[in-house]
């Protein structure tokens, strides 16, 4: 047999698998994509039935000749990249470049890199699936006809550097629309009333919610709307004693939640990890390619992490099954093999994301991995061995006490059995909801039997107002973005991100929020382009791609049904959309160097301050945003500053940092107001350990940090072994 040229993408993916293949596979990286659409022209022509004009990416010589050159020195090329339409585009460009048949023998796809995998794929080669490369090929043709075309229309009408995307311009609609529905929001006026009881046993007492009222044997239920609704419910019970009037006593079981999908991943890492989504798959990107792991070498850790499966294999599934059983016992283990159904066939191309080595646990490679590799790769091994672990079972209990015609209920529940809670608990999903229809909280509730006397301890009425949703977070628009259909596996976080590098909107703390210049550039396309940001148009044209993917449309028809009717709108709007006149935000200061206003404007690091005179004036200054606190140098006030170099990490300087006279202070933490250390006598600082904030000396020499080391290296562990919720 002669010399065998595997083509990856990644050089980290290269070395993983060239630990599987023997001396006759040569592997090389073609580093991502080496063909596109030219950067500076539209790359298609839309009057030749959409034939597109590919070539080298910028900075790819090199590559390309190195790919030339091995694979005339090869008997047999295989392009092993990723199994979905990307991967398979890249395939379809590299056959291309290389001069290879598409219709050959030459593609090698694997759901995970194992050496069985690795091997079965070389074993039993296909085809490019020219499918999957006109499914990805009308994707990147769509998108490239509508920002071409929506970009130059953005700059003329309202400003440069602007862009509008198929899918950005309906996630930045998404914000918005929530954003305005929280502005609409008009709070509504409710009460709650809550009753302390007890069966006459003080350290058994508990809370009641008040519910409504029974006439003549039925419960009506009573919405208390102001406090003369709960005075006159207070002055019917007085000091009235209760009586238990119902106790319903029953059981449930709680099941785990599907293994991670990428959209799935993407919530629960910024959830429990605080991740980024782009975070989220640069780490997992790192896990499934391989890491360097300790006697072992480079190692892929998970399978393919772009997937909107919930399918997993029987192998796998069984190799979870005993894991659980030898480290949990037959208890902790599902009775039955669990599967999870798909929504549709078109997502059952691959496996849901779970390890791929049941013999390399999380706390096992600790010493190998990153902190966020090893978070990241613990999340997904719990979450997909809880798939497999027996279900929590939790009795509960509801308790109706009444005093004359006033109905008081509260509900307990006690976990029985943790079943898969043992290892991945739940939580609570970040989202903000209307709570007018107040339920009881559960609590530990004593023993209790119909008709039994219930003392009256006090009763205790709160205002409250109904809310409006919660500004979406990353992890919810996603979530989002998934169940409208908008997107695919791939390009959740690429949409995230760009909507936030164009300043259409920011991030405010953990919450997306529309800007003033996303909510120019989003009514202008609603207004006269419906369809780009229509949620249910932009979800068709997904399904469109995934019928191309299947073979049952063609391409180029699902692009003509598209473009005519789009380009005459951007005609029709280039001379009929009056020009947007931005005015720039006054800050009511003058310029120090030629008397003009001051003026906010945005930049590539956020806001800051500039001249109106620009460009004849250049000042500029930054935002100014006031610390909590004072100097520790000279007692002056505090700013806060957003690093440009470590993106979204704070750190604070004295107001007078840069000024006449000159303060040097400058910190990462926020000093500790009028505190200074016991032993050192050094300012203190604000710290955080997970949602913990506590004061410490800023003299890292200080023998008070010095002791704490030892002991916040254990804490760490500590966290990182339980930062997915676990008990």
């Amino acid at each position: 047999m002669g010399k065998k040229l595997v083509i990856v993408e990644s050089p980290a993916k290269a070395k993983t698998i060239g630990r599987y293949l023997g001396k006759d596979y040569d592997i090389v990286a073609s580093v991502g994509h080496i063909r596109d659409l030219p950067p500076n022209q539209k790359g298609v022509d839309v009057n030749n039935n959409y034939k597109v004009i590919y070539i080298p990416m910028a900075g790819k010589a090199k590559v390309i000749k190195e790919l030339k050159d091995k694979a005339a020195e090869s008997d047999f090329v295989y392009i092993a990249t990723d199994p979905d339409r990307e991967g398979e585009a890249i395939a379809w460009h590299l056959a291309q470049i290389l001069k290879i048949d598409s219709n050959s023998s030459c593609r090698i796809t694997f759901n995970e890199i194992t050496k069985k995998a690795v091997q079965e794929a070389v074993a039993n080669p296909r085809t490019i699936d020219i499918d999957l490369v006109d499914a990805q090929q009308a994707r990147r043709v769509l998108d490239r006809l509508v920002g071409y075309e929506l970009s130059p229309l953005l700059w003329k009408k309202v400003k440069k550097k602007l862009s509008a995307g198929r899918v950005q311009s309906v996630a930045s609609k998404i914000v918005m629309d929530r954003d305005n529905e929280i502005e609409a929001f008009n709070p509504e006026e409710y009460w709650t009333l809550t009753a302390l009881v007890t069966p006459d046993r003080d350290n058994e007492a508990f809370k009641v919610t008040y519910h409504g009222i029974n006439e003549d044997g039925k419960i009506r239920k009573v919405k208390l709307s102001c406090k003369e609704d709960v005075d006159e419910v207070k002055s019917r019970i007085a000091n009235g004693d209760f009586k238990v009037t119902g106790v319903k006593k029953g059981s449930k079981e709680r099941n785990p939640m599907p293994p991670f999908t990428t959209s799935t991943l993407q919530q629960e890492a910024s959830r429990r990890l605080s991740f980024t989504s782009r975070k989220t798959m640069s780490v997992a990107q790192q896990l499934y390619e391989g890491i360097e792991i300790a006697g072992l070498g480079h190692t892929a850790l998970v399978s393919y992490i772009r997937t909107d499966s919930v399918r997993v294999s029987d192998e796998a599934v069984a190799a979870a099954r005993s894991l659980i059983y030898s480290e949990y016992g037959e208890e902790y283990l599902c009775k039955y093999n669990r599967q999870f159904k798909n929504k549709n066939q078109a997502q059952d191309a691959h496996e849901a994301i779970r390890p791929t080595h049941f013999d390399l646990s999380p706390k096992s490679i600790k010493a190998s991995l990153s902190s966020d590799q090893y978070r990241l790769y613990k999340l997904i091994w719990d979450r997909f061995l809880a798939t497999q672990m027996a279900a929590a079972s939790i009795d509960t209990v509801n308790i109706e006490v009444s005093s004359g015609i006033d109905v008081f209920r509260t509900t307990g529940e006690t976990i029985k059995f943790k079943g898969f809670l043992a290892l991945y608990s739940d939580i609570k999903e970040d989202v903000q909801q209307d709570d007018s229809d107040d339920k009881p909280a559960n609590v530990v509730l004593p023993p209790l039997e119909e008709g039994q006397a219930m003392k009256n301890l006090g009763l205790d009425g709160t205002q409250k107002f109904t809310q409006p949703p919660a500004h979406y977070t990353e992890a919810t628009l996603i979530k989002a973005m998934e169940e409208y259909g908008i997107g695919r596996p791939s390009t959740y976080a690429p949409t995230v991100s760009t909507i936030l590098e164009k300043n259409y909107v920011i991030k405010d703390g953990k919450f997306l929020k529309i800007t003033d210049l996303g909510r120019i550039v989003t009514n202008l396309l609603s207004e006269n382009f419906s369809e780009i940001v229509d949620v249910k148009f932009t979800a068709e044209m997904e399904e469109d791609l995934d019928e191309i993917e299947s073979g049952k449309k063609i391409w180029t028809n699902v692009v003509d049904e598209f473009y005519p009717s789009f380009h005459e709108q951007v005609e029709n709007a280039m001379d009929t959309v009056e020009k947007v006149v931005i005015e720039p935000v006054k800050t009511g200061e003058e310029c120090p160097l030629c008397g003009a206003d001051l003026v906010m404007k945005d930049g590539k690091y956020g806001q800051f301050i500039a001249c109106s005179n620009f460009p004849t004036c250049k000042y500029t200054k930054n935002v100014e945003v006031k610390a909590k606190g004072t100097c520790p140098y000279c007692g002056s006030g505090l700013l806060t500053h957003k690093s440009k170099k470590y993106r979204n990490k704070t750190f604070y300087t004295c107001d007078k940092k840069g000024k006449d006279p000159d303060c040097e202070f400058i910190s990462w933490d926020l000093p500790v107001e009028g505190k200074t250390c016991s032993v050192c006598g050094s300012y203190m600082v604000w710290k955080r350990f997970g949602k913990k904030v506590y004061p410490r000396c800023s003299n890292k020499e200080c023998t008070t940090n010095i002791r704490a080391a030892s002991s916040k290296k254990k804490a760490e562990d500590n966290k990182e072994d339980s930062s997915n919720g676990n008990d």
